[in-house]
């Protein structure tokens, strides 16, 4: 077949990757394809992890930096440099980014992983142009109190002029984004989260953690806000998850979130909720940020 200009071979496209739904590799393209245009300005210029499962979700999967040798050559890639090592990643762009996510359903990598930084022009790691909270409900609590932490987020990062889009993360939890405005660095943005963490548990102790020790979640919501660290990655926005079902990290508008009826979403929703309200994840693209109110 040919996507984008470039030519792919699909094999096995009936081979079954979700088996509790029957969702098929060709189903995965198809989802892939559909959603190209919108998934690609939240994860262009960025180095992808994927996360694959060759053999469908209920195989064991793993994590995949550097381009295998056996990837078409119009696949673009970026070397990250590492303090004892270099990765070279695989890179969406404009001008193979579909073609590119297509190939990334060939290779059954479900997941994209991708960091809160784009690279520059001269191939060196960007300032981010975004902060990520993932909010990750321990036992006894779920969807209801992660809606609770991120509207206490959003009330802060709003009076600080920096945009908020709410992700149901296709797993348990919800993902928090403020669009940046690229004046902080990767460090001053995880410690600007990590202060805000900490001052959320010190206000909000019934409700919030901002450590991982399992027998603090108990009831509460763990306000992760490690993964603004420059070499930490999230699932970007739009991507498929490997769970049981094929769920989406999907983003959403807050009246989604006040609902009171907010779960996760599956590939098949993706499209209806795109024609009826358009993408909630807008807010994070270039150009609508304003200018912040706090220092960095």
């Amino acid at each position: 077949m040919r996507v984008g200009g470039q030519a792919l071979v699909l094999t096995n496209p009936d081979k079954v990757m979700y088996p509790e739904t029957g969702t098929t590799k060709a189903d995965v393209l198809a989802y892939y394809l559909a959603i190209a245009e919108t998934l690609l300005p939240y994860a262009a210029g960025r180095p992808v992890t994927r996360k694959r499962w060759v053999d469908g979700v209920g195989e064991r999967p793993f994590f995949q930096k550097d381009l295998e040798d056996s990837a078409p050559d119009w696949v673009p890639t970026r070397v990250q440099h590492h303090r004892d090592h270099d990765n070279r990643y695989p890179v969406l762009d404009a001008a193979t980014g579909v073609a590119t996510l297509a190939w990334f359903a060939q290779v059954a990598a479900l997941e994209l992983h991708v960091p809160q930084w784009r690279f520059t022009p001269d191939g060196e790691p960007g300032r981010p142009d975004r902060m990520v909270f993932d909010l990750d409900p321990g036992e006894g609590a779920g969807l209801p109190e992660c809606v609770e932490v991120a509207k206490l987020l959003r009330a802060i990062l709003d009076d600080a002029g920096l945009p908020t889009v709410p992700v149901t993360s296709g797993g348990k939890g919800v993902h928090l984004y403020a669009a940046l405005h690229g004046e902080r660095t990767s460090e001053a943005a995880s410690e600007l989260a990590h202060e805000l963490a900490r001052s959320l548990e010190a206000d909000h102790p019934e409700l919030v953690v901002s450590t991982i020790r399992k027998a603090d979640r108990r009831g509460r919501v763990l306000l992760d806000w490690s993964q603004n660290h420059a070499s930490k990655t999230t699932i970007a926005p739009y991507s498929l998850r490997g769970r049981a079902r094929p769920t989406v990290a999907m983003p959403r508008t807050w009246g989604e979130l006040a609902s009171g009826r907010l779960r996760q979403i599956e590939l098949h929703e993706v499209a209806g909720m795109l024609r009826r309200r358009g993408d909630a994840a807008e807010p994070l693209r270039a150009g609508a940020v304003r200018r912040p109110s706090v220092a960095g």
